[in-house]
């Protein structure tokens, strides 16, 4: 049986959708070669492409990601806005202009873009974290929290969630509210690892340095496998002239944690300022093996050589000083 011929109706829809593949697939090329840090050659192509084509979608948001990636932030806000004027349900553009609008300044105006993303954006910032930071300049820090949680996998109502929500607004410097989630996090779960040590971080931080010790020495004894509490006590002990409950604390941190050269600093302090600088050398010379580029440890060390009456040590130990710190001239600080 003789085959009958297409029709042009069925002839021009195989090549329509030829040619919206054949876009598509340009349009996705485009987008990598924005991120691959070619982004000007990629808004030339598009705009080459949209000549012979000026109403293919998707053009937009290729757009925005391109003036994104070039850190032209107003363009970048335009061409998603027109994206998502063309495609309310695309939610890479939805979540591309939350970001951007984060950047401008206008975390209000992002969140109910970032509210809706799921995922990550192309490996651009992830939304939720984002949008945690929005929370956080909107003042909403239980949204906050419960932002966090997300991005981390916990129960949004759980013990670790408050904690790693007071650790986050510890580091934007909110104590208060980081104290509050901080101690929700110890009503909750008395036993939970590291809520004390945020506990006495905050409390050193606002200067309340009898609290921040218990906070330390709680943390110890619940947690005492972990060196960190053990290096914050000696630190605090020794700032208060309590050298020898110090020594103790910081020989505790460097059993648990021997490849970290910040216990070896603060013994060598601690022995220094005890008039011990046989043993501050031995602990300093062992922290300068570590990390030959700390400026601390070398501005010890030439404390300690000068002590010792070696005085040409003192002078290599301060000249390595300036090296590092070549925008200021080198100096022989006060033990603090």
């Amino acid at each position: 049986m003789r085959q009958q011929p297409l029709s042009a109706l069925f002839l021009f829809a195989v090549l329509t959708s030829n040619t919206c593949a054949q876009s598509t697939e340009t349009l996705d090329k485009l987008q990598v070669l924005a991120n691959s840090g070619r982004g000007v050659e990629a808004l030339q192509q598009l705009d080459t492409l949209v000549a012979s084509r000026p109403k293919l979608a998707g053009v937009a948001r290729v757009r925005g990601i391109a003036l994104y990636n070039l850190n032209r932030f107003p363009e970048a806000d335009a061409a998603f806005a027109d994206a998502l004027s063309q495609d309310s349900h695309d939610e890479e553009a939805a979540q591309m202009r939350g970001l951007t609008l984060y950047r401008l300044g206008r975390p209000q105006e992002a969140i109910p873009l970032l509210e809706g993303a799921h995922g990550s954006a192309q490996g651009k910032a992830d939304p939720t974290y984002v949008l945690a930071l929005c929370y956080v300049e909107a003042h909403r820090y239980e949204d906050a929290r419960r932002a966090y949680a997300t991005q981390y996998g916990l129960a949004p109502e759980s013990a670790a969630a408050y904690l790693l929500a007071g650790r986050m607004l510890f580091r934007r410097e909110l104590l208060p509210v980081a104290e509050g989630f901080a101690k929700e996090a110890v009503r909750r779960d008395p036993k939970l690892p590291l809520a004390h040590e945020l506990l006495g971080e905050i409390a050193l931080a606002g200067g309340r340095f009898e609290e921040a010790q218990a906070e330390f020495q709680q943390e110890s004894a619940t947690n005492p496998l972990e060196a960190a509490p053990y290096e914050r006590l000696g630190d605090l002990l020794g700032r208060q002239g309590k050298f020898a409950e110090a020594q103790v604390a910081l020989q505790r941190a460097v059993l648990l944690e021997p490849n970290a050269t910040g216990p070896y600093i603060l013994l060598g302090r601690t022995a220094l300022r005890q008039g011990d600088a046989v043993a501050a050398l031995t602990y300093l010379q062992k922290a300068e093996t570590m990390d030959p580029a700390s400026a601390i440890t070398h501005n010890l060390l030439a404390q300690t050589y000068r002590v010792m009456k070696r005085d040409e040590d003192a002078a290599r130990e301060l000249d390595a000083l300036q090296k590092l710190n070549s925008s200021a001239a080198p100096a022989l600080h006060a033990i603090p």
